[in-house]
């Protein structure tokens, strides 16, 4: 009988030093993921490989549990006392609850961010493409993708940002709701900036520009999203062209002050300005949110929004578990009924051989010039007999240790309506 398994390390087992040894490069997945259905009683099998995240997948013979653990060990040349108490496994029912909750961002470092599901799906591609998804995963992943979509519309999940880039992106579409006319300027080239810059990018801002001490850094991250590179000297050169300034340096003194912003102001004639300082020590001058025209905030503003923000996506979470327990049972109706099928598909090979037999007898009686009649009659009745001959022993038989369930079975099998 075949059996699920699901297991890996993520950001909450295992530091990253040892997340890293357990790595998948995508170019390596594909003989990777050949080389795992090799090993002894692994079927099917998908690997994720995020860099908070490896997982690995597997539909896998009985009584051979151990066997893709033991491959990944060898696999990464790792020491089982090293990756051991790192490792979590999911069997059966619990493998398909925890996917379903990974690709609804419900286990990720970040409650609720949507980037995971993207993840699984490339995961996915991989497997079909190396031929090692069968019908158990391919049932599994297409159900996961429904059910986080059925996630993200039935809850307010994603609906409320919890990161500094993001929130400040959102902020900026709240204050000017239509970013395609806009300008953003963007200060520093770190991971911060360059989440920001892939929001605003991602959400069809008009022009960004980037400014950092190192022109050569600017240019690296303007190239990716089709933006101007400038350096820091420039900035009051560009500053009255922009709409949203978001700043992230490590600078010890304020890059923008009071005087530089209400220069800007008077050649934009007081359009707003929607600023976030997102740097420690910060990077705008306090005074800066005094001005009119100004919306000025610091990184403990935009903290409480997140904060806020979170507590809805809890809120939203658990509307999201209880949808997934409903449709983890789903999946295990699918399963339970899957174990069914060779059975029946034994019963129908073995009732068409015995229908073929007596047919061709039946079909040598007419033949030899007896009753068509007669011969269907006979031809029912011996059909009848034979078919119910062993299950009418077996139930007899199974019956007489006094064992109730067997006769109740057997009135839920042929569906029999009895008679007082």
């Amino acid at each position: 009988m075949m059996q699920l398994l699901a297991f890996g390390v993520n950001h909450k087992t295992a530091p990253v030093a040892v997340r890293e040894q357990l790595t998948f490069a995508p170019d390596r997945l594909p003989s990777a993921l050949t080389e795992l259905v090799k090993y002894d009683g692994i079927n099917e099998a998908a690997i994720l490989s995020t860099c908070n995240r490896t997982e690995l997948y597997c539909g896998y013979t009985s009584g051979k549990e151990n066997a893709a653990i033991e491959w990944l060990r060898q696999y990464h040349h790792m020491e089982l006392q090293s990756l051991k108490p790192c490792l979590y496994t999911h069997p059966n029912k619990s493998a398909v609850r925890h996917l379903l909750r990974v690709a609804s961002g419900l286990d990720s470092m970040i409650l609720g961010e949507p980037q995971i599901l993207g993840q699984i799906k490339t995961a996915y591609q991989h497997a079909v493409e190396a031929g090692t998804i069968g019908r158990l995963l391919s049932r599994l992943f297409q159900h996961t993708f429904h059910v986080a979509k059925q996630v993200r519309t039935d809850t307010s999940i994603g609906a409320s940002p919890i990161s500094v880039a993001f929130s400040a992106v959102s902020l900026a579409k709240q204050i000017f709701r239509d970013l395609e006319s806009k300008t953003a300027l963007l200060i520093g080239a770190g991971e911060t900036i360059e989440l920001a810059t892939r929001h605003l990018f991602s959400n069809h801002i008009g022009q960004i520009i980037i400014a950092n001490r190192s022109i050569e850094k600017a240019q690296q991250l303007a190239n990716q999203f089709n933006s101007n590179a400038i350096s820091i000297a420039q900035i009051p050169e560009y500053l009255p062209k922009a709409d949203i300034v978001i700043s992230s340096t490590a600078s010890q003194l304020p890059i923008l002050g009071k005087g530089a912003i209400e220069r800007a102001l008077r050649i934009r004639k007081h359009r707003p300005i929607f600023m976030v300082d997102i740097a420690v020590p910060r990077d705008i001058e306090p005074e800066v949110g005094e001005l009119q025209d100004v919306y000025l905030y610091n990184v403990d503003d935009l903290q409480e929004v997140i904060q806020e923000n979170l507590q809805s996506r809890q809120a939203a979470a658990k509307q999201a578990e209880e949808i997934i327990d409903i449709q983890v049972e789903n999946f295990m109706e699918w399963v339970h009924g899957q174990n069914a099928t060779p059975i029946i598909r034994a019963i129908r090979k073995e009732t068409e051989q015995l229908c073929r037999e007596v047919l061709e007898k039946a079909q040598k009686r007419i033949a030899n010039g007896q009753d068509p009649s007669e011969v269907l009659a006979m031809l029912s009745h011996n059909i009848t007999n034979k078919f119910l001959h062993i299950p009418s022993r077996q139930i007899q038989i199974l019956s007489a240790t006094g064992d109730k369930s067997i006769l109740e079975a057997a009135i839920k099998i042929f569906d029999i309506h009895q008679q007082d």
